[in-house]
């Protein structure tokens, strides 16, 4: 499935952990201090002023980014994930990738609060780790045709559609409106969340889950997908018929990936049928 304008669709979410190098920058701590008492200090800073122990969007580390692609070729789901080689954090080379990605392909992004969170985030670690992102921050101000198309139409707007951020269209813009992902997927008759959620991903971490994390985050992005498609049909942009193709093409992509969280998400999403 493409877009009403044609364009291949992207839709991404991403996952998090706390930078403790930053906190540690932020606050001159030094080496006589693990990384556990630097974010200690922090969160028991932040209880004591009556504060979330989130951190704010810039001290969030980057773990994965995960993407359904789907185009006139089908639709493929894949992940940039830090991997940490001997300790050292890839973060830089996963967001770069990302951005790459996009001014590749250009399509359409797609997103549940990528606008609110996801966004956010990669913007602040793109520019901590000199990240080049040519075509996402186009805002229509060159000469060529193509740059002046993003005049119109461009990734930053929060009222244009080359990102969608479905939680924040359908809820009117409102944020008292918004509701959850695994809510609406479950409404909808989708997997929703599979064992784990995004307040578990650092234990997950510390705890060496990385592809845990990772297949957590994929089957995100398939509940979005789904989502967006049930969008699509509802706003015209697919018929019924067409709908009913979708899912099954998505059914039979991940049916033909080996790997158990698929197989679990197409067990769960048969139960709700």
């Amino acid at each position: 499935m493409t877009t009403v304008s044609g364009w291949p669709v992207l839709v991404f979410d991403i996952e998090t952990i706390p930078d403790v190098a930053g906190l540690r920058r932020l606050r001159g701590a030094g080496p006589e201090l693990s990384d556990d008492d630097v974010l200690a200090a922090e969160l028991a800073e932040r209880a004591a002023a009556g504060k979330s122990d989130f951190l704010p969007h810039p001290l969030q580390r980057v773990l994965v980014i995960s993407c359904a692609y789907r185009d006139a070729q089908g639709m493929r789901v894949h992940s940039f994930v830090d991997r940490e080689p001997d300790g050292r954090s890839e973060e830089a080379r996963v967001v770069q990738q990302f951005f790459a990605t996009i001014e590749k392909r250009v399509p359409q992004l797609v997103s549940w609060n990528g606008g609110g969170f996801d966004l956010p985030v990669l913007h602040y670690r793109a520019m901590m780790h000199g990240v080049v992102a040519n075509k996402y921050w186009d805002l229509g101000e060159g000469g060529d045709h193509d740059s002046r198309e993003f005049k119109w139409n461009n990734y930053i707007n929060r009222y244009h559609l080359r990102h969608l951020d479905l939680m924040d269209l359908l809820a009117m813009y409102q944020p008292r409106a918004s509701a959850a992902l695994d809510t609406m997927a479950q409404l909808c008759g989708f997997p929703g969340k599979l064992g784990m959620d995004g307040s578990a991903v650092h234990a997950a971490w510390r705890a060496g889950r990385l592809e845990d994390i990772r297949r957590y985050c994929e089957t995100d992005v398939l509940n979005t997908y789904l989502l967006y498609t049930r969008f699509q049909l509802m706003r015209g942009g697919l018929t019924p018929e067409e709908h009913a193709q979708e899912l099954d093409l998505v059914r039979q992509t991940l049916a033909a990936v080996p790997e158990p969280h698929w197989a679990e998400f197409l067990a769960a999403w048969a139960g709700t049928t």
